[in-house]
């Protein structure tokens, strides 16, 4: 069966699995703890040990569970040798670092630091007095503090850089402001506004929040990874930076991409702070404005391609696998074309890979027209699909499409895919153009006669459904949705590309030139339009709705490969989160302000897909999975010092 990973499974699951994790387990602690000391050199019984006894007893609490048989391995896998299995376990310290936290440095170490939240006590036995206020604040009010500041800002770059000034200086502040107002924020921590921060990465950066790994460091990546103060990774994503967004090639600027997306996989999968890791692998860049900019941040020269760039990224992978274990999520991000399918087929069969822009794009996809099939009625056999856009992002979306229809009526998958049809910058994706198609096309290319104008190919078409993953803004004209009307009482229309300037249309020129009709979403968020009376609020199709429960579900579960089966798994569990309430307003995605809730529901449904493929090591299986999965999401409340 062909998959969007590039990787076959026997029987849907990977052979030569045959031995798991033991069931007993034991708890260990480890030789550190977390020590204040008095700045003035006062002795231990005056008051030296003030964050010790704390220490100690969560210490015993929260210790790593590891394997009592240490002898226990994988087939194709490893053991929990690196403590993968536990790395979503909330931890109050870093085991293998010694670090000094009392006053002034205190309040300088953003995983400990809560400002002025620091009770009384707190300040007395920390050392705190007079380098705060006297004021003592909740960490509610902290919030509506914060809340009420960033709201006066009128520029949206403005309120991202004061997020990110949060998150250096008060790690669980911040991921409780962006949990409580993840409707409001999301827009500002990622798309629309990560696109100009990306921009303008080289002005705004202040401190590393990443791993810049260039090719001046090659044949020292391993080296390199051990440069991370935390050891515990369980989720990498990853850039090259050649296409971020719809904004192209923005080199080493590319970082805010891994930045923004793992701050999500935090605040709305629960992923631990500590065990999240961005990275950039600068190659060089062929945007001629950067190359002239003298202050930008990365390599001064064009972009290196072939068996160098291979070499790079083959010694990136080896060296994650060897420093952080076997069950390591590699999220590749924003790659180009010609490299993204290449390195998702190449490692789909080796690690435990996953393509958002492929495969991230398509489950949300799918699940938003799973929900939207609801309000027209039939099953996705009976509809006709129009791309424009036969990138990652499209034929990514067209092939899980057919896997799903596949998987509901039976059919093989090709005959699946002649339901979909799809226009890149040449015009219709036609069977006489095959010679000439990349790889990735060539599967949706059907017999018809050339067509080259989007419109044109509408008419002829009649898609039920018309989706955008183009990159080019204000392609979906008036004439293009006035057609689709035409032939559909409700045209489902996806305008999917980021940022909002990249847009295939508005939602205002969705519902206005379908005569409020259209059911339609968006990559970037829209404000609700009102025609003639009556108010609609589109959907958003965010990749954030799947990732961060994806990368959950393959944690607490062990996994060891990413299934296309997994998925549909998430794909079927976002759409069944969409209430009739929700489809009453046109809405065919469930509102952000649940997303936790979401992607426990979804982690659960993807772990147990793992399990049920044999591609699960951390056994046995939870008997309700999405109480397990909740239990291991990351909390930001914060934790009392004595």
């Amino acid at each position: 069966m062909f998959s969007l990973n590039g990787t076959n499974f026997p029987n849907n699951s990977l052979s030569g699995v045959s031995r798991c994790l033991t069931q007993s387990r034991k708890r260990v602690s480890f030789p550190m703890v977390v020590v204040s000391v008095n700045p003035n050199g006062r002795s231990a019984d005056r008051n030296v040990s003030v964050l010790m006894e704390n220490t100690l007893k969560e210490m015993k609490e929260n210790a790593p569970v590891i394997d009592e048989d240490s002898e226990s391995t994988v087939t194709g896998g490893v053991g929990d040798v690196y403590g993968e299995d536990t790395a979503t376990e909330d931890q109050t310290i870093t085991p293998w670092n010694f670090s000094v936290a009392s006053g002034y440095s205190l309040l300088r170490n953003p995983h400990y630091n809560k400002g002025l939240a620091f009770s009384e006590k707190e300040r007395d036995s920390h050392y705190l007095r007079g380098l705060l206020p006297p004021v003592v604040f909740s960490h509610e009010l902290q919030v509506k503090k914060l809340m009420n500041n960033l709201r006066q800002y009128d520029v949206p770059l403005q309120r991202y850089m004061a997020m990110m000034d949060l998150q250096e200086r008060n790690e669980r502040l911040f991921y409780k402001l962006l949990m409580e107002n993840v409707e409001e924020l999301l827009p500002v921590v990622y798309t629309p506004t990560v696109g100009e921060a990306c921009q303008k990465y080289g002005s705004i950066f202040r401190r590393p929040q990443g791993l810049f790994i260039s090719l001046k460091e090659k044949g020292k990546i391993l080296e390199v990874l051990k440069n991370w103060p935390e050891k515990k990774i369980q989720v990498i994503v990853v850039t090259d930076g050649e296409r971020i967004l719809g904004l192209g090639d923005l080199g080493c600027q590319g970082m805010g991409i891994p930045v923004g997306k793992l701050s999500l996989y935090t605040a709305l999968g629960g992923i631990r702070p500590s065990s999240c890791l961005p990275v950039t692998i600068d190659v060089g860049t062929n945007n001629e404005t950067l190359l002239k900019d003298e202050f930008y941040i990365g390599l001064r020269q064009r972009r290196t391609r072939g068996q160098e760039y291979a070499e790079l990224l083959d010694e990136f992978m080896s060296a994650v696998k060897q420093t952080y274990g076997e069950k390591v999520l590699i999220q590749f991000e924003d790659f180009a074309n010609h490299n993204a399918f290449d390195l998702l087929a190449k490692y789909g069969t080796s690690h435990l890979v996953f393509n958002d822009d492929i495969q991230g794009t398509a489950s949300v996809v799918l699940a938003g027209i799973m929900a939207a099939l609801n309000l027209v009625g039939g099953n996705l056999a009976q509809h006709r699909f129009l791309f424009l856009g036969a990138g990652e992002a499209g034929t990514g979306i067209a092939e899980l499409i057919a896997l799903e229809m596949s998987k509901q009526t039976g059919a093989p998958l090709e005959e699946s895919r002649k339901k979909t049809w799809m226009v890149d910058s040449k015009g219709l994706i036609v069977r006489s153009r095959m010679e000439s198609l990349q790889h990735f096309k060539r599967p949706w290319a059907h017999d018809h006669e050339p067509v080259k104008e989007l419109v044109n190919a509408v008419k002829l078409i009649k898609p039920t459904v018309l989706i955008g993953s183009s990159g080019t803004g204000k392609t979906f004209t008036k004439e293009v949705v006035q057609a689709m009307s035409t032939f559909n009482k409700k045209p489902i229309i996806f305008a999917l590309s980021n940022p909002t300037s990249q847009s295939e249309c508005t939602a205002e020129e969705a519902y206005t030139w379908s005569e409020g009709r259209a059911i339609f979403a968006s990559g970037s968020p829209f404000t609700p339009v009102e025609y003639k009376g009556k108010v609609f609020v589109s959907g958003q199709g965010n990749n954030a709705y799947i990732f961060p429960g994806l990368g959950l579900g393959l944690i607490i579960s062990g996994a060891i490969r990413v299934h296309d089966d997994m998925l549909l798994a998430a794909s079927e569990a976002l759409a069944a989160e969409v209430s009739r309430e929700n489809l009453e307003k046109g809405l065919i995605y469930p509102p952000f302000a649940n997303i936790r809730k979401i992607s426990a529901h979804i982690a659960a449904k993807v772990a147990a897909k793992a399990y049920e493929l044999g591609l699960a090591t951390r056994l046995p299986q939870p008997d309700n999975l999405v109480a397990y999965a909740e239990s291991c999401m990351y909390s930001p409340s914060y934790r009392s010092y004595r």
